[in-house]
């Protein structure tokens, strides 16, 4: 059986959706890798170029046993941890998954820091969009 590299995968989903794939753009995309196969944290920017909002309702990727929308809040001096079932991108705007806000959860993964996991986005309608997410370690290195 011949297995893909992540990159490979990459570039074929994005050849399957070229007119989504020219009205949204990913980049800064990363994973932080805890030690002991703790959850890992996924960060990007969502760019929508398109002229109308998206509405992303999850995201997939093989390095993760499950991977799923969260957000972080801050409530009364307590910081606050919580699945997201969709987020509305605007036309023309940039939405940050960063560290304190929207991120991606990833449960039981199988990172390696140095290493890229591919991820595919999903939205409302049905498209999706995948991207190669660096895999860097718990200091962000």
């Amino acid at each position: 059986m011949r297995v893909l590299r992540p990159e490979a995968i990459l570039v074929c989903l994005l050849l399957a959706t070229p007119a989504f794939a020219s009205e949204l753009s990913i980049t800064n995309a990363w994973f932080r890798a805890m030690p002991a196969n703790l959850p890992a944290a996924g960060y990007f920017k969502l760019h929508n170029g398109g002229p109308k909002s998206v509405e992303l309702t999850g995201a997939t990727s093989p390095a993760c046993g499950m991977l799923m929308l969260h957000k972080s809040t801050m409530s009364g001096g307590m910081s606050q941890m919580s699945d997201v079932e969709s987020i509305a991108i605007p036309a023309g705007t940039t939405l940050s998954f960063q560290p304190g806000g929207y991120h991606l959860m990833c449960m039981s993964p199988s990172l390696h820091p140095g290493g890229k996991a591919v991820v595919e986005l999903q939205f409302v309608d049905g498209r999706t969009l995948a991207a190669a997410f660096a895999v860097k370690n718990a200091k962000g290195h």
